[in-house]
């Protein structure tokens, strides 16, 4: 269903990967500006993608696409008692 996936977790795997959360007002779609479109041609100069990622399959960054999927992302790395919130 998804061929690519295979190809993604040998790459993903292939270093160290650092998972983070972002936390602030309008964060997905903010972020997304800040490292660029998913594929580096496209991605305008002076991203992150842009600047590092060699292709659309070896990618430097990811950013979820939408709250709900970064919940789940965030889920995949951190336990609940890992995340702290800022309550301000």
């Amino acid at each position: 269903e998804r061929p690519f996936f295979g190809e993604l977790v040998e790459f993903m795997s292939s270093g160290p990967c650092v998972p983070m959360i972002l936390e602030k007002d309008n964060a997905v779609a903010d972020f997304r500006a800040f490292i660029g479109a998913t594929n580096p041609a496209e991605a305008d100069a002076g991203t992150i993608r842009a600047d590092f990622a060699d292709s659309v399959g070896e990618n430097i960054i990811h950013g979820s696409d939408s709250d709900e999927n970064a919940a789940i992302e965030a889920a995949y790395f951190f336990s609940q008692s890992e995340v702290v919130a800022n309550l301000d």
